[in-house]
């Protein structure tokens, strides 16, 4: 199949998905977006919002949808990095055995990964980073596509343990999810409060969704839309050349070079899954806000004044 007639097959495929996902899980449909440009374009997603929201089962019925394999992990103070890669145990015969952990699968949701210790938060971003795990000396490569879906939950933040900002950079994107409106909270509470269940038919295999990460790299893009990615990312950074004046004032850090290929990249699925055949300035602009609002860190002026990253970022673009 030609690149053109495969673009147009996905185009038609994620309405159908998103279709599916709509049985079951009413509104946020910026979230899933974000979810599953970062599933096409290769990346992992970290989700910020208060329990109750329907965190795990939007990922359980995402993966469904997608006919992928799904675990979750529940992260707690007390959980080691052999529970979530495995461990080796001596069998009958006397001989070590390697017990695959629950990190082997496609998709991951790591839930309230910052009530982990760092120990273990660094295990799995080993694995999120190299796509492969190593246990007693033995490489083990992870089934592809892989996915790692993070959930933080903002309030409580009495005995967890942050993710340190190089390893939250891991994240393609950080998406804010937020409660639902009126209407669709009426909705949810008479779809769950009753008796019918709703089935998700899986529309991929793991195979073509692989061929679809394929396919995102190799979308060409105008060296101009490059060129205002990496430029935008460059504004984020206080010491850089020509910084707006928001950012010198209120921004202690900004954003890295994986800023950037995360803003190309996800830019290229953000266009395919809207039918267009090579992304623009305004694909970037799509994307910018959960690709760069982990990525940046604001200064006490900042705090004080009660400015935001989003505030920053939406001035900047």
């Amino acid at each position: 199949m030609s690149d053109v007639a495969a673009v147009e097959q996905l185009v038609n495929k994620y309405t159908e998905l998103k279709k599916e996902i709509s049985k079951i899980i009413i509104g946020q449909e910026k979230v899933i977006d974000q979810i599953l440009i970062s599933v096409f374009s290769g990346g992992h997603a970290l989700l910020i919002g208060v329990p109750g929201l329907a965190k795990t089962l939007m990922v359980n019925t995402i993966s469904q949808a997608l006919g992928l394999d799904f675990k979750r992990i529940q992260f707690t103070p007390d959980l080691m990095p052999s529970d979530i890669l495995g461990s080796e145990i001596l069998d009958e015969t006397r001989q070590f055995k390697f017990i695959k952990g629950p990190v082997f699968s496609n998709i991951i949701l790591a839930d309230e990964i910052n009530r982990t210790p760092p120990k273990t938060q660094a295990a799995l971003l080993e694995a999120m980073q190299e796509r492969s795990v190593t246990v007693a000396g033995h490489h083990y490569k992870l089934d592809l596509p892989y996915f790692v879906l993070a959930t933080q939950n903002p309030i409580e933040q009495e005995g967890t343990y942050p993710l340190p900002e190089a390893q939250l950079d891991r994240f393609m994107f950080a998406i804010e999810l937020s409660y639902p409106t009126f209407e669709e909270e009426v909705e949810v509470v008479k779809s769950t409060t009753g008796v019918s269940v709703k089935e998700i038919n899986p529309l991929f295999t793991a195979e073509e969704i692989v061929n679809i990460q394929q396919l995102i790299r190799k979308i060409p893009i105008a060296d101009n839309v490059v060129e205002y990615a990496v430029g935008l990312v460059g504004k984020t950074r206080p010491n850089g050349e020509n910084v707006p004046d928001i950012i010198k004032n209120y921004v202690d850090w900004g954003a890295g070079p994986r800023a950037s290929q995360n803003l190309v990249l996800a830019a290229k699925t953000h266009a395919v899954i809207h039918g267009k055949y090579s992304p623009d300035i305004e694909d970037i602009q799509a994307v910018a806000l959960g690709i760069l609002r982990h990525r940046m860190i604001k200064n006490y002026k900042a705090e004080a004044e009660g400015v935001g990253i989003e505030d920053i970022i939406k001035k900047i673009l």
